[in-house]
């Protein structure tokens, strides 16, 4: 009984002696836990992969594949370590051509890998095959212009002056069948709606794949004048050109109705009197047609809303 007595003295509730326990715990779990990393183990780890080519003159079109899982066999102490990520080199894959290699079977890598894992065994491949999109890089200089539909201006406002864009070209560098797939010019769009003021603002330069395009400048300044619209009403003289010789073309009327709307700013330079519905007879043979008139002698940016068309006898 003695014997017993002395193990429950041990284990009574003790300060002092379950700290004593605690810290012999403690020893032998580390002392297992190091002893067992000096075996040795079979386990699939995800090994971080680097491509090595000439980045200047080829880049990737789509994201390269980060890593590959390996099943090794290795002491166990640096299994932990490459487990845990501490002091791990990436495996190193050589590409002389880049852009003619689209994949890389995941049989053929243990022969890549064996100079660089020298302190694992390589039993097999888990990742079947790594796919690769290299291109050569190209370089292009394209001109940019600006989209704006009638729908980005408030309603009864419109543009009244050119579109300013600096500068109006940009450099572009890139994937080489992306780069020559895009358009010349490249429109740049606005997020803004609803615009009723003068424009100036910083815009940039953006496609749906830049991601793979460095833009220089990769931001341009757009400037334009916006002004409010005023509806006219008015009719005006017709005017015919290139009546063919030997014929006498007979109108039903001399004046034609149209609706205009004016800049505001430009409403002082709007003279009906100076106003022209021009209608080319060039093209026109012996019959009746029924045509529509072009007007002539409006302010800049004014925009013709309605115009009434005539018809015309030889």
């Amino acid at each position: 009984m003695s014997f017993f007595n002395s193990i429950l003295n041990i284990l009574r509730f003790n300060k002092k002696n379950w700290k004593a326990v605690a810290l012999c715990i403690f020893a032998a779990t580390v002392f297992w836990f190091f002893n067992a990393l000096n075996e040795s183990y079979s386990t699939t780890i995800s090994f971080p992969l680097v491509f090595d080519y000439d980045r200047e003159k080829y880049i990737p079109v789509r994201q390269l594949p980060a890593s590959v899982r390996l099943n090794v066999t290795g002491i166990g102490w640096n299994l932990f370590r490459r487990s845990v990520g501490v002091k791990v080199p990436p495996l190193v894959i050589p590409l002389d051509k880049p852009s003619d290699v689209r994949k890389i079977v995941g049989s053929t890598l243990p022969a890549l890998f064996a100079n660089q894992l020298s302190d694992f065994q390589i039993n097999f491949v888990m990742t079947d095959t790594l796919r690769l999109s290299i291109e050569p890089k190209a370089t292009r200089k394209v001109m940019l212009r600006l989209d704006l539909p009638p729908s980005i201006f408030k309603d009864g406002y419109a543009l009244v002056s050119p579109i300013h864009i600096t500068p109006d070209s940009v450099i572009l560098e890139g994937p080489q069948r992306v780069i020559n797939s895009l358009s010349d010019p490249v429109f740049l769009m606005i997020p803004q709606k609803n615009i009723d003021e003068n424009f100036t603002e910083v815009v940039q330069v953006r496609f749906s794949n830049d991601e793979y395009i460095m833009r220089d400048p990769p931001m341009v300044n757009v400037a334009f004048q916006v002004d409010r619209l005023v509806k006219k009403d008015d009719s005006v003289k017709l005017k015919l050109i290139n009546t063919p010789k030997n014929m006498w073309p007979f109108i039903e009327r001399k004046k034609v109705t149209c609706t205009v709307a004016v800049p505001e700013t430009m409403l002082t330079l709007y003279n009906v009197d100076s106003v022209k519905a021009v209608v080319d007879l060039e093209n026109f043979s012996k019959g009746q047609v029924k045509v529509l008139p072009t007007l002539e002698g409006l302010p800049p940016f004014t925009k013709v809303i309605k115009i009434d068309s005539i018809s015309i006898k030889f």
